[in-house]
């Protein structure tokens, strides 16, 4: 780590031996290696609150990653992407008088009857140009579709 070589820790010793002498050099050395032993907790702490750090920042990231999900409508999404002009949805839309240029259905009978009215059936026509009585045509009837049938429903957990 430091890049010291046997020769500059034997240069070290020789130092240490002269100055402190050898009564004291053990007590030295033990001191010495408390401070070391110190100094590696006090890097490990740190690099602990560090990767700490580092851990909440990507939980915050992905806390607001998962907010950002949650708060988007993917209906508006899905719309934009799919039709973004809106001419889709524009062309399934059904007011009250039903799809644009259609006539409305309240006006489909009623014309219908005045066409048959206004027009004489085509044996009757027949007959009256030859002088014969003519049969009087069926009246027409309406087909009405029936009603949906009831869906049959089981009770869920909620209703139970």
């Amino acid at each position: 780590m430091f890049d010291i070589a046997w020769s500059e820790l034997m240069l070290i010793a020789v130092v240490a031996l002269v100055v402190i002498g050898p009564k004291d050099l053990p007590k030295a050395i033990f001191t010495l290696g408390k401070w070391v032993r110190k100094a590696r907790v006090v890097a490990r702490e740190f690099q602990t609150h560090i990767d700490d750090m580092m851990r909440e920042t990507e939980l915050d990231e992905l806390r607001r990653e998962a907010l950002k999900t949650r708060d988007m409508n993917i209906k508006k999404m899905m719309e934009d992407t799919i039709d973004p002009k809106g001419e889709v949805s524009k062309a399934f839309e059904v007011d009250l008088n039903g799809h644009p240029g259609s006539p409305p259905e309240g006006d489909a009978d009623t014309t219908a009857a005045t066409t048959s009215a206004s027009a004489p059936a085509p044996a009757t026509a027949l007959a009256a140009a030859e002088g014969t009585p003519a049969a009087i045509p069926a009246p027409t009837t309406t087909v009405s579709t029936p009603a949906p049938a009831p869906v049959a429903t089981t009770p869920t957990d909620k209703q139970a």
